[in-house]
């Protein structure tokens, strides 16, 4: 008996606090090549007190921000949590989807358009949060937050409330699905228009010049615009001379929209009592921090503008930790912080390092397919909806001309495979029949692939090539590692066991390492792996 009451005791309670923190469009190697930058207590702190997995992986062929924060609670893939991208087509009716979309539901006393996000009914799985308020009879919180509708509903699932910011008022608003009148603490919060206090001001280089030395030149990975509006310094304006739509939507490339999103989750967790539930009744907080997604597609990971924002962010996160050990206590919370996705270099920056790289109009590429597929088969316009990185095939037409599915799928794929910037090209039947090559992009472009939603060609670029045009800047959505290998760091001393663990990992082991240290079933479709190796 002794013995066993030994064992008992040495088991730690259950966190009062679980914080999820994601940071939209953060590549691991930012964290690896500015480590020595940070401060005590934002990475650093994870990096030394919790456990870092070096090898993890976004692990799905389409890694784009909804897909990416899908993984991260659900800990399931896209072709069952049904999240195949942010936006796609629907291949019965044609129509454009937003990910987070949902026309029966508004934001509480903000203007809502038809494609806002206000709802998860596009999420077709649980999450941990709605696990845990099953498990606990609705008593457990569960409270997300982001500059991005997607980011905030994602985390929230089915049964939690997000908050999301407003780009035409500057507030962080939720949705009737979520609620009917905001809380008294939200607005309270917003009574003083704290998001008007950037206005005016300046983002600057926080360290010496020297630390930037390694950094992309400005000009090879940002052309200078005639204003000199993508410079330092950048000013928070608007052309009215006070706060409004225009300045509100600037702050989303700076660090002032995560500073604002940082407060307002302090705000949630004072408002809603976060961590402070009885006994064995655990709370979740969710924060997406949306900026580093702008800064990095504007300037790329290379540059000095993202070198900057990532050593804020990380000064701001270790406000945020000293704020949490002082409130619910640090001994008391789980901290897991991940990415959604990582990033690729700026191709014009590539090309300076002697990689083939370029970009991929789609426009022209879909031409010259129709073009092929015309003269092949003598129809026009067999490919008729562009949905990246798919196109959909008129299946209608090629029945009404007595043409062979398959016959029609193979020769658009062989033709693709010879267009310049595409490495590989998947069909439908491939994918619904699985019978897909043996290779890490093949098994990852599969479970991206939903059924039912996705398209019926499936694109995979040339490595370092990229959807798009233009000559500035840079875009992700891709299976390659700068796009899938992202931060997996998790801290909190009663149940993990700090250090830098090399196995391989991928973010939807997150959803099962939680639900084990919580006690609860893992989500519907997670397939994930609980890192037994960091638990104490």
């Amino acid at each position: 008996m002794a013995a066993a009451d030994k064992s008992a005791s040495s088991t730690p309670a259950q966190p009062k606090l679980v914080v999820v923190l994601v940071v939209d469009g953060l590549p691991q190697e930012q964290i690896q090549r500015y480590r020595e930058q940070f401060g005590q207590g934002g990475f650093r702190r994870l990096l030394d007190q919790g456990a870092w997995f070096g090898n993890a992986h976004q692990a799905h062929g389409i890694t784009v921000t909804a897909v990416g924060h899908a993984a991260v609670l659900t800990g399931a893939y896209p072709y069952q949590h049904g999240i195949i991208s942010n936006n796609w087509i629907d291949p019965n009716n044609l129509a454009p989807v937003y990910c987070t979309q949902d026309t029966a539901h508004t934001y509480l006393g903000e203007d809502t358009r038809n494609e806002d996000g206000t709802s998860p009914a596009n999420l077709r799985v649980s999450t941990v949060g709605d696990e845990l308020r099953y498990a606990s009879g609705n008593r457990s919180k569960v409270i997300t937050v982001s500059g991005k509708d997607r980011g905030a509903i994602l985390l929230a699932g089915k049964t939690g409330s997000a908050y999301i910011f407003m780009k035409k008022s500057g507030n962080f608003a939720s949705s009737s699905y979520y609620m009917q009148s905001h809380p008294e603490w939200q607005k309270a919060y917003h009574a003083n228009k704290p998001q008007d206090r950037f206005y005016g001001k300046q983002w600057t280089p926080l360290l010496a010049d020297a630390a930037y030395a390694s950094d992309a030149d400005d000009n090879l990975v940002a052309p200078a615009l005639a204003d000199g509006g993508n410079r330092f310094p950048y000013t928070y304006s608007s052309k009215s001379g006070k706060p409004d739509a225009e300045y509100y939507g600037k702050l989303f490339t700076g660090p002032y929209l995560d500073e604002m999103t940082l407060d307002f989750a302090r705000a949630a967790v004072a408002g809603e009592q976060l961590g402070r539930n009885p006994a064995g009744v655990t709370d979740v907080l969710g924060v997406s921090l949306s900026s580093h997604d702008y800064v990095n597609h504007s300037y790329g990971p290379e540059s000095r503008m993202s070198h900057d924002h990532l050593q804020r962010l990380d000064r701001m996160l270790a406000n945020f930790f000293d704020y949490l050990d002082k409130t619910v206590g640090m001994d008391n919370t789980l901290v897991v912080l991940t990415a959604d996705h990582g990033f690729p270099n700026v191709p014009e920056f590539a090309q300076s390092r002697k990689f083939d790289a370029q970009r991929l109009d789609s426009s022209k590429l879909m031409s010259a397919l129709n073009q092929h597929l015309s003269e092949k088969f003598g129809a026009d316009k067999l490919a008729y909806k562009w949905s990246v990185p798919s196109v959909l095939l008129d299946y209608k037409q090629i029945e009404q001309k007595g043409l062979k599915r398959e016959e029609v799928e193979n020769s658009a794929a062989r033709f693709l495979m010879t267009y310049n910037g595409v490495a590989t090209v998947y069909t439908r039947s491939q994918l619904e029949n699985g019978a897909m090559p043996d290779t890490r992009t093949a098994k990852l472009m599969q479970r991206a692939w939903h059924r039912q939603i996705s398209g019926d060609l499936v694109i995979v670029t040339k490595p370092f090539w990229q959807f798009g045009s233009g000559n500035r800047g840079t875009t992700h959505g891709s299976p390659y590692t700068y796009d899938s290998n992202v931060p997996l760091m998790i801290m909190g001393k009663p149940w993990i066991k700090a250090g830098a663990y090399g196995q391989y990992a991928e973010v939807v082991d997150i959803a099962p390492t939680l639900s084990h240290i919580l006690r609860i079933r893992p989500p519907a479709a997670s397939e994930g792996r609980v890192l037994t190796e960091s638990l104490r």
